[in-house]
């Protein structure tokens, strides 16, 4: 009997550029996940506008997002990639989960309470809602796991919770997905301010390395990156935050171990560790950098790209909605 695969899902919000954390964190694991999961990756534009977007900027980050996926080793005839807005079922779905999700459990997410405080001149109801809808994106698509990093396990465990919930109502409906911790890629740190995760919204520009970046910037990031006073190479997160950053960059785009990278830094001097860590890096973007405009100056293939996904996208989540609309007694024709 043939091995059925496990259905995986994740996205991504076409908003900002990305970040070399979100591609160590996410998008670089998806490469190898493709084959082993029935992926579905998702251009989460619906979560987008939770905060303002200039309309054509979103247009434009929405292909350029997309590129990008494709450029990174995302094959859109391995897994089914599309646009979160072409599958009217994840409205349509949250909206039924509502029914299902309390006040009191959106009020204590902390990307609520952090966005909230961010954005104090628009906390509106899909600040709150953001949850549900990420249950929904979940939920329609039967997923057996979604790779997440710590930070995301509440949205996990919300939709775990809503999940079980309405299965005990209804009888078993939805699976219950499991969050993946990807074993690798190291939490990638602020270059400024290294006791924070790096962030595509951090104050400061500098302490964040841009997939976009050109070999210049990305240089010149590093070779400002926040380090200690006594220019001594050693991985110690607690009291080295800063050069421990460093090195476990390093060791992810050299794919060498922490204890490799630290041997090959012996003796030498923080200025050099920044050197390295910035050149290896703009080496390994050129690349992507390279095939990403390539593929955004094809927009007819991007389009076919994206309809063959909502196609798919529509026929999955489709299902799970008329199993959801049956059972909680919508009349159906």
């Amino acid at each position: 009997m043939e091995n059925v695969k496990k259905v995986l899902y994740s996205a991504v919000q076409p908003t900002n550029n990305l970040t070399i954390g979100n591609y160590i964190g996410a998008i670089s694991n998806w490469k190898q996940l493709q084959d082993d999961y029935d992926c579905f990756f998702a251009i989460a534009n619906m979560h987008a506008i939770t905060v303002r977007q200039n309309p054509a900027e979103l247009r434009q980050r929405t292909l350029s997002l997309l590129a990008l996926y494709i450029a990174c080793g995302i094959d859109p005839e391995k897994c089914v990639l599309y646009l979160q807005s072409h599958v009217s079922a994840h409205a349509e779905l949250c909206w039924v989960l509502n029914t299902f999700t309390y006040v009191g459990e959106m009020e204590r997410m902390t990307q609520f309470k952090d966005k909230s405080a961010r954005h104090t001149e628009n906390i509106n109801m899909g600040l709150m809602d953001y949850p549900v809808l990420m249950a929904a994106d979940i939920l329609l698509y039967q997923a057996d796991c979604v790779p997440v990093g710590l930070d995301q396990r509440q949205h996990i465990e919300i939709a775990r919770d809503i999940a079980q919930r309405f299965n005990n109502i209804y009888s078993p409906t939805f699976k219950v997905p499991e969050a993946l911790y990807m074993k690798t890629g190291a939490k990638i740190n602020d270059l400024q301010n290294p006791e924070k995760k790096m962030s595509k919204s951090a104050e400061n520009p500098n302490g964040s390395v841009f997939l976009s970046d050109d070999r210049d910037a990305v240089i010149r990031k590093f070779k400002r990156a926040v380090t200690d006073s006594d220019n001594l190479i050693k991985y110690d997160p607690e009291t080295k935050p800063g050069v421990s950053n460093l090195l476990s960059i390093y060791s992810v785009f050299s794919k060498k171990s922490i204890s490799e990278t630290e041997s090959e830094f012996e003796g030498k001097g923080y200025g050099d560790l920044k050197l390295a860590v910035g050149e290896l890096v703009a080496d390994k973007l050129a690349p992507i950098q390279s095939e990403q405009a390539r593929l955004l100056s094809d927009k007819t293939y991007l389009d076919e790209v994206l309809k063959r996904g909502a196609y798919l996208a529509n026929k999955a989540a489709g299902r799970t909605v008329g199993k959801v609309y049956k059972k909680i007694g919508f009349y159906q024709l």
